[in-house]
């Protein structure tokens, strides 16, 4: 809107005062409101609605109040939430490649729990989450990972709630990742720290989130 009316002045001007263009050499006015680029390495918080932040304002998010806890330590980093509700693995792999243009130096990779509450295939879910990691440390070779480990509801039988915690271990090592052991410890089973579905946590729930995925970030950044 801004440029639209510097230019639209500068039409008026020239018809009513008779005023040339702008001479040989002179910067455009409008260039200094362009704001500059962020060049901080990201990271990148990829993953579900947990992610996302499901029924929170965005500076609730378990992401945005990482990026606080990075700004008071002092560290040069910009956390991208790329949280989407109801995401899976599959789904996740399919949007991987885009978001790796930016400078990605830490990705914490949230996601298997939707494949979980679908009781989808976990080796499926292993293999796409091992591409995701691939990827990564394909287009940024530096980069580290940090695998935010879920529980998989009990309905689903021991056999399985079993192997999907193991998922993340196993992922984890394989790939030498710092692993959050469960993301929600502190505040699944906790009426007070989630909303009405009792999935979701409120903002003290978030909180909680944060201070789990910062006790592993932290000394990475460092």
């Amino acid at each position: 809107m801004g440029r639209k009316v510097v230019v639209l002045l500068a039409g008026w001007c020239t018809a009513a005062c008779g005023a040339g263009g702008p001479r040989a050499g002179t910067p455009d006015s409008t260039a200094a409101f362009a704001p500059p680029a962020d060049e901080r390495p990201v990271v990148l918080c990829f993953g579900t609605s947990l992610t996302a932040g499901l029924g929170l304002d965005p500076e609730e998010a378990f992401p945005a109040l990482l990026q606080a806890k990075i700004d008071s330590a002092g560290f040069r980093f910009r956390v991208v939430n790329a949280g989407v509700s109801g995401e899976t693995s599959a789904a996740g792999l399919r949007r991987i490649d885009w978001l790796l243009d930016q400078p990605v130096a830490v990705l914490v990779l949230e996601l298997g729990a939707n494949d979980a509450l679908r009781g989808q295939d976990l080796a499926a879910a292993r293999r796409n989450l091992q591409e995701i990691i691939d990827r990564t440390r394909a287009r940024h070779a530096g980069a580290r990972v940090v695998v935010a480990g879920m529980e998989a509801p009990p309905n689903l039988g021991t056999r399985y709630t079993h192997a999907f915690r193991r998922l993340f271990v196993d992922l984890a090592r394989a790939n030498d990742a710092a692993l959050v052991p469960f993301l929600l410890e502190g505040v699944a089973g906790r009426a007070e720290l989630n909303q009405a579905d009792g999935v979701h946590p409120t903002a003290a729930g978030a909180r909680i989130m944060a201070d789990n995925v910062w006790r592993v970030v932290e000394p990475i950044l460092r």
